[in-house]
């Protein structure tokens, strides 16, 4: 059980790191359409959401069955860990990236110059947001790790 915990978690963080530190910002500094890797680097985010839901879920499941059946007390550092992580993926993707779509949006629209600027103040403030809390689910994730081992 705790191998598969361990190989759950380094797939989740791994995926995490891989998308977030290294396939976005390679699409941005290699596309010279920002749209375009705006839009890829939004469906690989979309995928790293929904498999930080299924991690989540399956590492707490394996742990709550772990904790079943050794009698021990539920790994609380462990849960926790996961549902900050999971808590970075609802305000960060859920709650924040239809938001930052919808600025999107609103851009591609619009042809006033103070109100293209004030979408793309909002969009800083979104992304920068989003950013920190990708930023902190990492680290999250990084102790995972370390705790799981």
């Amino acid at each position: 059980m705790s191998r598969a915990r361990l190989l759950i978690a380094t797939f989740w963080v791994g995926t995490l790191w891989a998308i977030g530190f290294v396939a976005a910002p390679t699409l941005f500094s290699t596309l010279s359409d920002r749209a375009l890797a705006g839009t890829i680097a939004g469906s690989l985010f979309n995928i790293v959401a929904w498999l930080s839901i299924f991690c989540a879920a399956a590492l707490l499941a394996l742990l709550f069955q772990a904790n079943r059946s050794e009698q021990n007390k539920p790994a609380k550092t462990l849960t926790y860990l996961i549902l900050g992580m999971v808590a970075c993926t609802l305000l960060g993707y859920f709650a924040l990236q239809p938001h930052m779509a919808e600025l999107r949006l609103i851009l591609h629209s619009i042809t006033d110059a103070d109100a293209i600027a004030d979408a793309k103040k909002q969009f800083g403030i979104l992304h920068s947001l989003s950013t920190g809390i990708y930023v902190v689910q990492s680290l999250l994730g990084a102790a995972l790790i370390v705790k799981l081992r």
